[in-house]
């Protein structure tokens, strides 16, 4: 049996040949192990990258709501200012109108007063009218008074006797102090009832009614009798008796003639 033996020169080759390849395969796997380091560093600095990204993506998301709020809020905003300006154009015109009104209304309350003033200057001219005519009208009811009075001095002293008794001589006019207050009296006599003395006191009216009654009662005859230790006889004397003046005299005690009676 030949047996093949290795010499030393291709041992050698062999060895050199594999120790050359090992040291390939070493680099290679050293190369490797640096390559799946990188990539497994690219995949990490991927995810972060996109976790990132979606962080970025959900802010956008956000800032994308967030803005079409705010775009929502300024067209909102935007309506509300128009209907604002259509209001306050509203507004401009209704105060033109009122401006207008107003001026209108001092226009006529001008008027008002020019015609107040017309108006004062007629009242004041009857107010001077009406003063001439209250004087001539006391004038007239003096002189109408006076004549009455005299009528009464004629006519007074006749029915005094006939229906009540008394004797008097003549009625005048008289200012008789009371309390030390003057009073007026149109008809003043004294005289005798049945033998006693009595005091008339009368007064001369051209109507005669229920409150005439009552102002000669409180001013004339009541103040007089009061006083008086003598019988004081009331009487008014006028053209016309009115039904109240005639029920009150009753209910007072006082008598009222009219000219005709006799």
């Amino acid at each position: 049996m030949t047996q093949n033996k290795i010499t030393a020169e291709l041992y050698e080759f062999i060895v050199k040949v594999i120790e050359d390849k090992v040291r390939e395969i070493r680099v290679t796997r050293e190369e490797f192990d640096k390559l799946a380091a990188a990539i497994n560093r690219l995949a990490e600095a991927q995810a972060r990258t996109e976790e990132r990204l979606n962080k970025l993506t959900e802010a956008q998301q956000r800032t994308e709501q967030r803005l079409n709020q705010l775009v929502a809020t300024v067209e909102k905003l935007a309506e509300r200012v128009e209907q604002l300006a259509e209001a306050q154009q509203r507004t401009e015109q209704r105060l033109n109108q009122l401006a207008e009104r107003v001026e209108q209304l001092a226009e006529a309350q001008q008027r008002t007063e020019q015609r107040l003033n017309q108006l004062a200057a007629t009242v004041e001219k009857l107010a001077e009218a009406v003063d001439g005519l209250r004087q001539e009208v006391g004038k007239l009811s003096e002189t109408v008074g006076f004549g009455l009075e005299d009528i009464a001095r004629v006519v007074l002293p006749g029915w005094l006797y006939r229906h009540l008794g008394v004797e008097l001589e003549e009625l005048e006019r008289r200012f008789v102090i009371v309390d030390g207050r003057e009073i007026e009296v149109n008809l003043y006599g004294e005289g005798l009832k049945r033998g006693k003395e009595v005091v008339v006191v009368g007064e001369a009216k051209s109507r005669i009614y229920g409150r005439d009654v009552n102002k000669f009662y409180e001013e004339v005859y009541r103040p007089i009798a009061e006083l008086s230790e003598r019988e004081v006889i009331g009487i008014l004397f006028g053209y016309l008796i009115h039904p109240s003046a005639q029920k009150r005299a009753k209910e007072l005690g006082l008598y009222v003639v009219a000219s005709y009676q006799r």
